[in-house]
């Protein structure tokens, strides 16, 4: 669960700072699930929740989206919540409790016949409390011949990691959606050219989100391509990242074009910033293609 609280004017430490707080669903899986449905993709959430009042609406969110789940509530667990601060110019600082998260397992897939591709969020790899069990899911996956796309997930969250343990992680995947300051940080590189470059000698497709700037990809270590995304005013950057890998995912599976899947990417999270939340509008699930 999202708690934002935006900032109106300067804020005040250890006094009272003007801000309008709202509660919504969140969460990087949860994000990518409900935008997969916006375009008309049949999702399934693996998570988990506690049984408490969160954990309620959240399950009757994924209904109102059309995000299958497995419907389990865990008594004596508590749902995660993130607080998020956002400031004037739109930029957020996030404060994450992963709550029952931390227990994910085996146990909470469903089964894998049809499934054509897994996004993981990379949070439960860096949590060392759900990192092992995260990693059996993977390889269950693997076994199934589904396709695996990971976003690494934070700098400020990647850097209790061991470069060498990130990398190991990468290879697992066939696709790495990450943004710019995390390509930089991970590859230990200062252009994001020499980034990509290094990056897709782990995994064989990587995309990098580069905010107002668009995107800029490499497929199997060839020609590095830029897509440009026009330019709105930001009301909120929550979850843009989680709508446009949405986006890429919903068109390279299909197409297997990275230009139009960096397209539609783009043009989805051009249509998040402009609403509070990282979730798309519940009125136009399906129609975003």
């Amino acid at each position: 669960m999202d708690i934002s609280t935006i900032i109106e004017s300067d804020t005040h430490f250890e006094g009272d700072t003007s801000a309008s707080i709202t509660t919504q669903g969140g969460g990087a899986a949860a994000n990518v699930a409900t935008w997969l449905a916006h375009l008309g993709e049949d999702a399934y959430l693996v998570s988990r929740i506690g049984d408490d009042a969160h954990g309620d609406a959240l399950q009757k969110e994924f209904n109102q989206y059309g995000v299958r789940h497995s419907g389990i509530k865990h008594p004596d667990e508590k749902t995660g919540i993130v607080v998020i601060l956002v400031s004037p110019n739109g930029e957020r600082t996030m404060f994450p409790d992963s709550g029952s998260n931390s227990k994910l397992s085996s146990n909470d897939l469903p089964p894998l016949d049809g499934f054509e591709a897994a996004y993981i969020s990379g949070y439960p790899l860096i949590n060392p409390r759900s990192r092992a069990n995260v990693l059996a899911m993977i390889d269950q996956l693997k076994s199934a011949g589904i396709t695996l796309i990971i976003d690494p997930g934070t700098v400020g969250a990647l850097q209790k990691i061991p470069f060498q343990t990130i990398y190991e992680w990468l290879a697992l995947f066939d696709v790495a959606i990450l943004n710019e300051s995390e390509a930089l940080f991970i590859s230990q590189k200062s252009e994001l050219e020499a980034a990509l470059t290094m990056l897709a000698a782990i995994t064989p497709v990587v995309v990098v989100k580069r905010g107002s700037a668009g995107s800029a990809s490499i497929h199997e270590k060839n020609v590095i391509a830029y897509m440009p995304v026009e330019k709105v005013d930001a009301l909120d950057t929550t979850g843009a990242g989680d709508a446009f890998t949405a986006g890429f995912i919903s068109e390279w599976l299909r197409s297997k074009e990275i230009d139009s899947a960096m397209k539609v990417g783009g043009d989805n999270g051009r249509l998040c910033i402009q609403s509070i939340g990282a979730r798309p509008p519940l009125g136009a699930i399906g129609k975003g293609k």
